[in-house]
């Protein structure tokens, strides 16, 4: 048979099949099968029983949730932004509640000092000597309450702790213990004795969450809940039971899961891109790129899989991105966002086949 008329074969490759599927549809078709080099079955099982736990307090937020456990397992660090009242603090305290871990909350203040998160040497007078006592900062998992009312100094304070997962105290180094995890809460409405978190400070965290209103049926829901409620508390809703060394088991496999080189060179793209666009006074470094290829991992191993799909790489990109690039200030008048253009730079960039 001449070669030119030989029948053409147009059966999709496997890669070219599950890139075009959505993560979403991922994570609800229990008829997509795969065969994992990872056992993944009991992390999964685990980031259900998360959601299912926080569901019974939490109605919606499913991607503040997702993004939360995501974090968690990437070894990341969370900022979540919204107007009073849409469950950042709650649900970043149900999420420590389900987790058999150490946890502490931090009410930001104008007047909180650097030693009243890290700690203080406090002069011993049985043995004449200087003790250090360890402040709230020494826990696994730490809720920031309105992170940006704290001076430029406090918030500083967190940059050793956030990367290096260690304090600097008079010379002495302290280790903090893992799983380790800051969840920081801000008001994006009133600016009124706030302080604007640095972009050096703002890079140190994995995702920043947007947190939208409760849609008709949502609002309903919540205030039959709370009807119901009566003299119980949310709290008391939530067990825990993943342990911290659980928890470490799930981030090492997180670490492991597959990723093709082709996709390595797709989040690079992304990045550069972001560099060279026109509407962006400041682009995205290496750690950025570093932080969706920790995050887009999370993402595909919590639906049970053990690679990495250009889809998972997508939905990481935003929440990664948009709080690490400025828009420059003639398109920040016009009302153009860094959403807005890193949703561009997705739809530019090539996806890889």
């Amino acid at each position: 048979m001449d070669e030119n008329n030989a029948p053409q074969n147009d059966t999709p490759k496997p890669d070219e099949l599950l890139s075009s599927i959505d993560s979403s549809a991922l994570d609800n078709n229990n008829d997509l099968q795969f065969n994992n080099r990872l056992d993944l079955s009991e992390l999964q099982q685990s980031v259900q029983k998360i959601k299912q736990e926080i569901g019974k307090v939490i109605v919606g937020q499913k991607d503040m949730v997702d993004m939360l456990i995501a974090s968690l397992l990437a070894k990341g660090h969370s900022l979540i932004e919204g107007v009073p009242g849409v469950a950042k603090t709650v649900t970043a305290k149900l999420l420590a509640k389900s987790l058999s871990v150490g946890f502490s909350r931090i009410q930001f203040t104008p007047d909180l000092m650097p030693s009243d998160i890290l700690g203080t040497s406090i002069f011993n007078l049985k043995d004449s000597e200087f003790e250090f006592k360890k402040g709230p900062i020494f826990s696994n998992m730490i809720l920031i309450d309105e992170i940006n009312r704290a001076p430029a100094k406090t918030q500083a304070a967190l940059f050793e702790v956030m990367e290096e997962q260690q304090i600097t105290i008079d010379g002495n180094k302290f280790k903090l213990e893992s799983p380790f995890m800051v969840l920081a809460t801000q008001n994006p409405v009133e600016q009124e004795g706030t302080y604007r978190l640095p972009e050096a400070q703002l890079d140190r965290f994995l995702f920043k969450i947007d947190v939208n209103y409760p849609n008709l049926e949502e609002e309903i829901e919540i205030l039959t809940r709370e009807h119901v409620l009566k003299e119980h508390t949310k709290i008391e809703k939530v067990t825990s039971f993943l342990t911290a060394e659980q928890i470490s088991k799930y981030q090492n496999l997180v670490t492991q899961i597959l990723v093709e080189e082709h996709l390595l060179k797709y989040i690079a793209e992304l990045i550069v891109a972001t560099r060279s666009n026109q509407f962006l006074y400041l682009g995205a470094s290496p750690r950025a790129s570093i932080a969706i290829l920790k995050s887009s991992k999370a993402f595909a191993a919590m639906v049970g899989r053990d690679f990495v799909t250009p889809e998972d790489i997508k939905r990481a990109a935003i929440p990664v991105l948009h709080h690490r690039v400025i828009v420059t200030p003639e398109r920040e008048m016009e009302g153009v966002t860094s959403k807005q253009i890193i949703k561009q730079i997705i739809e530019t960039v090539e996806i890889p086949r």
